[in-house]
């Protein structure tokens, strides 16, 4: 009890999730009439939901509605547990085949020394190599904002060092007292 309401019966009432697919197979079907397409893709024409079911049911399939918005929607004869199976499976070869891109941040700054700048390049090149998206920042502090440009210019020199695995997918942007750029690696043909 929690000031006089019980919590779990104020929860209890949930009502279950809908699933994005109900309403498009079999009995859930709310229209009238649909245009009926068969098993192997010809037309019997627009029926009664009813009718169409009863067909479907004769050759042992579902009765299933491809596109819900069309007038009068259109319903296809298929195994519906096959056609889910399949499409999880599509799903997860899609997700396996794509390549996750990360965006890795290296710091500079306008007043950087050659042995420090090389260490960053070389860390750099490493990430754009393994096919990572590269963000270059630099932050100005005090006085190096009256010199914007000499920024710039590191950025620039950085990108020139890289121009052989990276693009420049955004030029150095001054954002307050903070300049950024990114480099994209170029795709292997």
């Amino acid at each position: 009890m929690n000031g006089g309401v019980n919590i779990s019966d104020k929860y209890s009432q949930q009502v279950p999730a809908k699933r994005k697919d109900e309403g498009l197979v079999n009995e859930d079907i709310r229209s009238r009439e649909v245009m009926v397409i068969t098993d192997t893709g010809e037309k019997l024409g627009v029926m009664n939901t009813r009718a169409a079911m009863n067909l479907a049911w004769e050759k042992e399939l579902d009765l299933v509605v491809v596109a819900p918005t069309a007038k009068p929607p259109v319903a296809k004869f298929m195994d519906y547990n096959k056609f889910k199976y399949e499409q999880s499976r599509k799903m997860k070869e899609a997700k396996r085949n794509q390549k996750i891109v990360t965006l890795k941040e290296i710091r500079l700054s306008p007043k950087i020394d050659v042995g420090d700048f090389d260490t960053k390049l070389k860390n750099g090149r490493k990430f754009l190599e393994k096919g990572d998206k590269l963000k270059i920042s630099i932050r100005f502090r005090g006085r190096e904002l009256a010199y914007t440009s000499m920024g710039r210019e590191v950025m620039l020199n950085f990108a020139a060092k890289c121009e052989d695995i990276a693009t420049i997918e955004s030029k150095p942007l001054q954002d307050g007292k903070s300049m950024f750029m990114t480099l994209t690696p170029i795709k292997d043909k």
